[in-house]
């Protein structure tokens, strides 16, 4: 099927409102790291992946911003209204990016070319010098994704030709698809770099039997794409009746807050309902009505393996566009009426099982447990550890919503990766099993030498003795069996305000225990406690 993509290239940094000359970045997960960065900056040698140091040191004046998926979804219903009166079918794929299939506009317009010009100055009329708009046209919705990227129009039947000398970290541009999770194709861009296919036209050229039987629907998937095709063709059907969803607020809602709370339990009845027919949904469409009478209505693609979650986030998302956007669509009064119409249904297959394991009965069974539980208390209520880089212990992982993490192990063996870069001062391996406040006024230690005087770490990183007793909390003394260290850190020493500097050392006393202590400001404090 011909399909006609709309991108607005640096979305998330154009949803915040920055100007195209200025240099900005938005930073954010783990890391710190650089998600989207503007034209300017790019100029300067700020590339997506950069740490935020990084990035800063490449371009001094460069602005950095915090991820806002809520208020780029906000920012972009003005497009999609704009756009919209191509064609009611219009879906969006993630905020930044749309899709509607050609067919009939196609022959209004006077054929492809016109269209992708119509399209393209409906959205830049929309943007107002905020930012472009780029429109592609394909067979198939991953080749249009890629042609919008380049803003051309691929002749029919000439997508293969088209997708070959695309490099395969492409691929990455299918997750927005939702046909495969970014985990998954990011395992699969890097084993096939190891196997030296360069190209997706390599790819191509591999029989499609060997693709699937090494990787399952993924390789389906991926065989499809590089072909020029669709892993699935995009035929909206009608589900039965049975599946779609609705609830009446009463009263109306006129808060956000209050119309995404009944959101969340129509997702997971929604969710419910699909596991139990053994189905998943790849796209939903979002209804409202008001009290007035008004229906809005919107297509969303969802991730389809973890329905409840990521459906929260895009219902969320959408009706704040409708209730606080600046487009010509909004209500006038509360909302009255929810639905949840799942408008692509198919059967759930499963996912493929890594070539060393992967996901199991019980990382399903989590999946499912976490996404209830998002569905009845909100996407950021639910928070999973995931590794990162630091120095010590409490900056090696941090908290994150779970609807951004995987259960598998392919990511988390990545993110362990990237948490075992090099970082001067840090802490070695063990980890220790409790963490403490790392505070002198929580947790107050005193470090003596045989002498009795307190044991210090000077200006060279060397403590001044070594460390004979120590007193935990005001507690009594207790001989030092052995200790280790001292790890000298000196965090943001280009910033004095914000400057750190601080040591470490293990200590393991006449009682057998083991603790982590830190040195800052002239004062010990208790940090962790090894098992």
């Amino acid at each position: 099927m011909r399909t006609l993509v709309a991108w607005c290239p640096d979305w998330p940094v154009v949803a915040a409102g920055v100007a195209t000359d200025q240099p900005a970045a938005v930073v954010g997960g783990a890391g710190g790291r650089v998600l989207a960065c503007s034209a300017a900056a790019r100029a300067e040698g700020v590339r997506r992946g950069l740490r935020r140091r990084q990035a800063e040191g490449r371009c001094p004046g460069l602005r950095l911003l915090a991820v806002d998926p809520d208020g780029e979804a906000r920012a972009f219903e003005v497009v999609a209204a704009a756009l919209e009166a191509l064609s009611p079918r219009l879906e969006v794929l993630r905020p930044g990016t749309l899709a509607l299939p050609t067919r009939g506009p196609s022959r209004y317009f006077g054929g492809d070319a016109a269209l992708a010009g119509c399209a393209a100055a409906l959205g830049e009329e929309a943007l107002a010098g905020r930012g472009h708009c780029r429109v592609g046209i394909a067979d198939g919705l991953f080749t249009a994704v890629l042609a919008a990227r380049r803003g051309v129009v691929v002749d029919p039947g000439a997508s293969a030709e088209f997708l070959a000398p695309f490099p395969v970290a492409a691929l990455d541009h299918a997750a927005s698809l939702g046909s495969s999770a970014p985990g998954e194709l990011a395992e699969l861009i890097e084993l096939f770099r190891r196997l030296g296919l360069r190209t997706l036209g390599d790819v191509a050229a591999l029989p499609a039997a060997q693709l699937v039987g090494r990787f399952g629907p993924a390789g389906a998937r991926v065989a499809s794409w590089c072909r020029g095709l669709d892993d699935r063709p995009p035929r909206p059907r009608t589900p039965p009746a049975d599946l779609t969803v609705s609830a009446e607020l009463d009263p109306p809602a006129e808060r956000v807050e209050a119309a995404a709370f009944v959101a969340r339990a129509l997702a997971s009845e929604l969710g419910e309902r699909l596991a139990t027919s053994g189905r998943t949904c790849t796209r939903v469409r979002i209804e409202a009505e008001t009290e007035h009478g008004e229906t809005l209505s919107r297509c969303w693609r969802t991730e389809g393996l973890v329905l409840a979650p990521a459906l929260v986030e895009r219902a969320r998302w959408q009706l704040d566009g409708w209730c606080n956007g600046t487009g010509a669509v909004r209500p006038t009064g509360g909302i009255a009426v929810l639905r949840l119409v799942p408008e692509e249904v198919r059967a759930d297959r499963g996912r493929q099982l890594g070539f060393w394991g992967g996901a199991t009965a019980a990382d399903e069974r989590a999946a499912r447990a976490i996404a209830r539980l998002q569905g009845l208390l909100g996407p950021e209520a639910v928070t999973v550890p995931r590794c990162r880089g630091g120095r010590s212990p409490a900056e090696q992982v941090v908290l994150v919503p779970a609807s951004g993490a995987t259960v598998t192990d392919g990511p988390t063996r990545r993110q362990t990766a990237v948490g075992e870069a090099p970082w001067p001062g840090r802490i070695p391996l063990p980890s220790p099993a409790l963490l403490g406040a790392a505070d002198a006024d929580v947790s107050p230690v005193e470090v003596s030498d045989a002498a009795g005087a307190p044991v210090v770490v000077n200006g060279r990183g060397v403590v001044t003795a070594a460390p004979e007793r120590v007193s935990l909390a005001g507690g009594p003394w207790t001989e030092v069996a052995d200790w280790a260290g001292p790890w000298p850190v000196d965090e943001r020493w280009w910033d004095p305000a914000t400057r750190c500097r601080r040591a470490r050392i293990q200590v393991v006393t006449a009682a057998g225990e083991a603790h982590l202590l830190t040195l800052s400001g002239g004062r010990w404090a208790l940090e962790a406690t090894y098992d």
